[in-house]
């Protein structure tokens, strides 16, 4: 979020769905589209629930669908706020139709009137490993009631906005009847997930974040138009946290930071040689400590990301006065590199967070690295395995298989990466906290980025939300496949503009007339 240079980057795990308005004119065409009927032996939730039993009835949903809250948490406003986003994406085509039928005097009794959510804990705190778990139960009343049963149990708020989604897919619009179904109810569902973590990389190459401390690093925005304010950030922050989302702020030092020089011209070693900061300089870890200092107050996650990837030290050797505090403290560029890191491990510690560094660190000097220290693979495979095998806790991003501007990577890639592969020790795989995809974003904008995004960051989603005995290990083209175009499709429709799943090259639009659940 914060540098100027490829590999800058705010780390987060959430994304925006835009709501607009078209004009527009529909051709119909003379050709008779040809679409596979839905496969029903798939079970077509996203990512896969971990224990669920379904049946075969057909259940009806009540329009005015009401909401029953019960336990220490049910009157929380962020469970409130989510019931009624998720309403107005279910019933997006019903509303009307049931106004409609009121008028003209019909009375139609629906299978489900009411969804009942039970959350036992009004704790709204939200940090890593968080309690996600929870339980839906729908079905047909059972002769006792007059409507049937739809009820969400879970321990957090959080959970129960798992669950929220879970029903949301359940609930599919029936063009015939004009109402919404269940299919294959009764449901019961056990969900949870497999990793704390899981999440999405944004990339931003430029310095747009106010900093009270310091105000002149918004300087090295790209113009004064394309900045955040402390505002902003904090609106993104609780934006986030309304869905279950935590927001991790990456400041990447001391390389791919020569944007801060654009304000604060000293934390360059020259105007000539911009980066790695000035190693040399107490002003360059002041300004790192503000920066820290204020960020604290925005972003409340435990985890915080100070990048150390890429550093090329040769403007630390090649600069005269920066040369002389190398040759005055008896240290050579690559010790320089680990005073940095550590020294900037050092200030975000006693900001309470805990530091996030890229796997350089590690393999530069992993026996000096704070052992709070969480180890953020890239570089290819096999580094978890080493990471936690010293006993840190590691974070799997593989650049080959889960990095997002690579277009040539097909879903299948992104699908069957594995965070685990290569850990056999189970006290060792409990120390990988999960899995990032990354969204570089040199060649994404607002144009093409939620394209390059989904559906392939789905596929990962999977991986790091389904137990791995229920991943299909087969041929994921007949297993996987069609339940991941039902979703890109599902995205579709709530406004996201997620790319064909059998692109070639992601992000790139159909190559022709079809389905959008055959591309």
């Amino acid at each position: 979020m914060i540098a100027h240079s490829p590999k800058s980057h705010t780390t987060t795990a959430y994304f925006f769905s835009f709501l607009f308005t078209v004009v527009f004119s529909v051709l119909l065409c003379d050709s008779v589209p040809s679409v596979s009927e839905v496969n029903d032996s798939l079970t077509y939730l996203w990512p896969l629930p971990y224990e669920f039993t379904s049946g075969n009835e057909t259940l009806s949903v009540d329009p005015a669908l009401s909401l029953v809250v019960a336990g220490n948490g049910g009157d929380s406003t962020i469970l409130q706020a989510a019931f009624d986003r998720y309403r107005r994406i279910i019933f997006k085509h019903s509303n009307g139709l049931s106004l409609f039928g009121r008028l003209r005097g019909r009375r139609v009794v629906y299978d489900i009137s009411k969804l009942s959510i039970v959350v036992d804990s009004d704790n709204e705190d939200l940090q890593l490993g968080v309690d996600e778990s929870y339980t839906l139960f729908v079905a047909k009343n059972d002769g006792q009631s007059i409507v049937g049963e739809a009820t969400i149990e879970a321990n957090t708020v959080y959970g129960a906005l798992r669950g929220l989604e879970t029903f949301s897919q359940l609930c599919t619009f029936d063009y015939g009847t004009k109402s919404v179904q269940v299919y294959q109810a009764p449901w019961y569902i056990q969900d949870k997930p497999r990793f704390a973590y899981r999440g999405l990389l944004l990339d931003e190459q430029s310095f747009p974040l106010e900093v009270p401390t310091y105000p002149n690093l918004w300087k090295g925005a790209y113009t004064k138009w394309e900045r955040y304010t402390v505002e902003d950030a904090i609106e993104i922050v609780n934006f986030a946290k309304a869905r279950g989302i935590h927001v991790m702020a990456e400041v990447d030092v001391p390389g791919h930071a020569e944007s801060w020089g654009i304000g604060y011209p000293d934390v360059w070693p020259s105007s000539t040689c911009r980066e790695p900061l000035d190693v040399s300089k107490n002003f360059t870890f002041d300004v790192i400590s503000g920066l820290l200092s204020d960020m604290r107050k925005i972003f409340p996650f435990e985890l915080f990301h100070l990048g150390g990837d890429e550093v090329n030290t040769g403007c630390w050797t090649s600069t005269p006065h920066v040369k002389q505090w190398l040759q005055d403290h008896n240290l050579t560029a690559k010790e320089a590199y680990q005073f940095f890191v550590l020294r900037a491990q050092d200030i975000a510690i006693s900001q309470n967070w805990t530091p996030v560094n890229w796997e350089e660190t590690f393999n530069t000097f992993a026996e000096n690295l704070n052992p709070r220290t969480v180890v953020h693979n890239w570089l290819g495979p096999g580094v978890c395995p080493k990471v936690v095998a010293k006993g840190f806790r590691c974070i799997f991003s593989n650049q080959g298989v889960w990095y997002l501007d690579h277009l040539d990577v097909p879903w299948e890639g992104f699908y069957t990466a594995e965070p685990l592969e290569g850990i056999d020790d189970a006290s060792e795989r409990k120390l990988v906290l999960g899995g990032e995809v990354c969204m570089w974003g040199e060649t994404a904008d607002t144009s093409d980025v939620q394209q390059t995004i989904w559906p392939r960051a789905a596929a990962a989603a999977e991986r790091l939300w389904s137990k791995r005995e229920a991943l299909s290990t087969g041929n994921i083209t007949l297993t996987v496949l069609p339940r991941l175009q039902y979703f890109r499709c599902l995205l579709n429709r709530r406004g996201v503009q997620a790319a064909p799943v059998t692109n070639k090259y992601a992000r790139r639009p159909p190559t022709g007339p079809g389905s959008c659940y055959e591309q």
